[in-house]
């Protein structure tokens, strides 16, 4: 067996669990599955059929990326601003269609933008997720060839997902076909890779679409939440994470006919990070760098008061800033430019963790994946390392099984409660902040 193959990153726990490995596997040697107990998937190898030939972790993104070279290879130049990567141009925006604006999870360009893709004939196909039909607490990575299943697929997954076995369906399609993929970084860091080994692959994909990250809660954030709602698996029939307006409800339709909306659940659950798989606090790619476009919630002060939706996008290149603009002429979406120092400072808590507290993960972890980037010379305050530092916290206090029972068993407003000073603390942008977000505060604590 190879030294380094896909056991070795599962055992040091740098697994992230995307998927590449299965897809690109020339022998079907290995298979995705869940990881009960941590919540989480990972890939299993059937050594019989394996041949040794070190595909999985030539592809993994899971124990290394090369962000210099693949910077090089994709925009053909390093980032000047190592928070957002490489980029073009910013923008906030939103679909001109009240509908998808208002059933996405932040303002449906992704959505309008694909559509557009694949009528245009631009695109054949696009790598979505929906959730199972038969497990809805499940996803289901699949390509999407029509308006109505881009549109299915709407919306934002809090589980984790194995987008990239859907590749395996790429590759085998029709020579001509051309496709999109909508993911996280890891998703996309593992597409890159695999591309380079794969010609057929790169020729096929030509939109890479991102999506923010900081980090993506397993299975055991959901399962945590309808135990809290008193709820039983076996009678959900579907579940929406997020939609009907921004910052959105979770949606949960039962197999008897009702349904019921949740809004904010994240602050007492997911918003906690008590479920975040210790993957996520190695990755150092919030914004997904290695995109061709990025989107994210625009969460800035100016937009507090916004009830429908709006999507930072950061475009990367010519060709796909060309592409966003084209959509807006043809009056599809609504697009302003935006200044990036706004991008970086919407997503202020999230880029601290990933650029400052965990670029260098190998100083706190004993196992860390090898990440090769430019050197980063970003510079934090005593204030964003303990905003940093929260959602780790918080997510060791889960991994041990008896605080785990504690906190099960702890009422959702003592969880709140618990996530107020953070909460309050993440929207203080400035000093002159203070003030203003603390009247705001007091007056509805939930929603600075």
């Amino acid at each position: 067996m190879n030294t380094i193959n896909i056991l070795n990153v599962v055992k040091k726990g740098l697994c992230c669990g995307c998927g590449t490995c299965i897809a690109l596997c020339p022998e079907n040697a290995l298979k995705i599955m869940i990881d009960e107990l941590k919540g989480i998937y990972i890939p299993f190898l059937d050594e019989k059929k394996c041949i040794d030939c070190g595909i999985c972790c030539k592809v993994c993104p899971g124990h290394e990326v090369n962000f210099k070279e693949l910077n090089y290879k994709i925009f053909g130049k390093q980032p000047d601003n190592i928070l957002i990567g490489n980029y073009e141009g910013c923008y906030v925006g939103h679909s001109s269609n009240e509908d998808i604006r208002y059933n996405a999870s932040s303002g449906g360009i992704i959505t309008q933008l694909l559509i557009s893709a694949l009528e245009d004939g631009i695109i054949d196909g696009v790598l979505v997720t929906k959730m199972k039909e038969n497990k809805p607490l499940e996803p289901d990575p699949f390509i999407a060839k029509t308006k109505e299943e881009i549109i299915e697929a709407m919306g934002s997954k809090y589980c984790p997902v194995p987008l990239n076995i859907a590749l395996k369906d790429i590759i085998e399609s029709e020579t001509e076909e051309k496709f999109a993929m909508v993911g996280l970084p890891c998703h996309i860091h593992g597409i890159r890779k695999a591309e380079q080994l794969n010609k057929a692959l790169k020729d096929k994909i030509i939109i890479h679409l991102g999506l923010f990250c900081g980090q993506c809660p397993s299975f055991l954030g959901t399962t945590f939440l309808i135990k809290k709602l008193k709820i039983k698996e076996k009678t959900i029939k579907s579940i929406r994470f997020r939609g009907q307006g921004w910052p959105g409800s979770m949606n949960i339709k039962f197999k008897e006919g009702n349904e019921i909306s949740l809004s904010n659940y994240w602050s007492s659950s997911f918003g906690l990070n008590f479920f975040t798989p210790d993957r996520c606090f190695l990755c150092n790619d919030g914004l997904s760098e290695l995109a061709d476009i990025s989107f994210g919630d625009p969460w800035l002060n100016e937009f507090s008061s916004e009830k429908i939706g709006k999507t930072l996008i950061i475009t990367k290149n010519n060709t796909c800033k060309n592409v966003i603009k084209s959509i807006k002429n043809r009056g599809l979406i609504s697009l302003k430019p935006i200044n990036p120092e706004k991008v970086i400072e919407s997503q202020k808590g999230m880029l601290y963790l990933k650029k400052k507290l965990f670029t260098n993960p190998h100083e706190i972890f004993k196992n860390s994946p090898k990440y090769i980037i430019n050197n980063n010379n970003f510079q934090s305050n005593h204030l964003n390392f303990l905003i940093s530092l929260f959602p780790f916290i918080n997510s060791k206090l889960y991994s041990n099984k008896y605080l785990r029972i504690i906190i099960g068993h702890l009422p959702a407003k003592i969880l709140k409660l618990y996530g107020l000073p953070y909460n309050f603390i993440i929207h203080i942008k400035s000093k002159k902040d203070f003030k203003k977000i603390s009247k705001k505060f007091l007056k509805n604590p939930s929603n600075p």
